[in-house]
């Protein structure tokens, strides 16, 4: 595991072939098959999707050769961490903007999130960008890294495939409302404990970034709630507290708008806390690998 997060800090995501990717385009095209309009058929599609990935993980695991499955371990880690390619994104979304290059910002907003960035200022271009980020700490650092520790290279796909099946099909829209239910609920169980974890460890990283932990977690226990997700609420209040800002409100993806209750007692995010929140991200990741490289050593 600790060879795979090396792995990702020197290589990051490659931007052809790469595993998740191969999945996407896989679950994509068993989604015409499996598809209806019911939960029954979105519990089919997790089924087959997640056990055929969990299959693959227990025949890794169970290599003889010592070498060999510590290989398949650092790859399959590798594989399904995304943290280097996070601060990547929020180093290029801060660099757009240092530059005055709005519609660069804009262009770029899509490699975060799902918002639409058409009449985004810098300052909503901000805030999108550092709570994409406290979001997906979680999701594409932590919580794998947790479930490997826990359940080795098994542990480490199966939760890169529930997080992506919510990401392509866990939608409240007409089409996903019940098809992508299972998908949606799995991901909120698998995320439950790491991105508490998460806003734990983003809250004690405070005085990395010049803010204070205690502050931190004084709004994590006050806002952490207040999200629509059970989970992302954590993470975000976390880093809320941490770069003493106020992160949600309107948010607008394509024809809907949702609003966000506030989190945090500070302004909004400018331009200058992307990077502190990329740092923030970073220190988070690494503490989480020591974490559950100890856990599994424990185990």
């Amino acid at each position: 595991m600790l060879a795979g997060v090396v792995l990702d800090a020197l290589f990051a995501d490659p931007r052809r072939g790469h595993p998740v990717a191969l999945f996407g385009t896989a679950a994509a095209a068993l989604e015409k098959r499996t598809y209806g309009d019911a939960r029954a058929a979105g519990v089919v599609h997790v089924a087959v999707c997640v056990g055929s990935v969990a299959l693959l993980g227990v025949a890794a695991s169970r290599v003889r050769d010592p070498l060999a499955r510590g290989v398949a371990s650092a790859a399959a880690t590798w594989s399904v961490l995304g943290g280097t390619t996070l601060g990547r994104e929020g180093a290029a979304m801060a660099s757009f903007l240092e530059a005055g290059d709005l519609a660069g910002a804009r262009g770029r907003l899509s490699h975060l999130c799902g918002r639409d960035p058409s009449r985004l200022e810098p300052p909503e271009l901000a805030r999108a960008t550092v709570e994409s980020i406290a979001e997906n700490t979680s999701d594409a650092v932590v919580a794998p890294l947790l479930w490997g520790a826990v359940a080795g290279v098994p542990g480490l796909l199966v939760y890169r495939a529930v997080n992506t099946l919510d990401a392509m099909v866990g939608h409240r829209n007409a089409r996903y409302e019940r098809f992508g239910w299972a998908a949606a609920r799995l991901d909120d169980v698998a995320n439950a404990v790491p991105a508490r974890i998460t806003g734990l460890l983003a809250a004690l990283g405070a005085p990395l970034v010049s803010g204070s932990a205690g502050r931190a977690l004084a709004v994590l226990r006050r806002d952490g709630h207040r999200h629509p997700s059970p989970n992302s609420g954590r993470c975000e209040a976390a880093f809320a507290g941490a770069l003493d800002v106020t992160l949600g409100g309107v948010n607008v993806y394509g024809n809907r708008v949702e609003y966000r209750p506030e989190m945090g007692d500070g302004p909004k995010p400018s331009v200058p806390d992307i990077r502190r929140s990329v740092r923030l991200a970073r220190a988070v990741g690494f503490a989480a690998a020591g974490l559950a490289v100890l856990a599994a050593l424990r185990g």
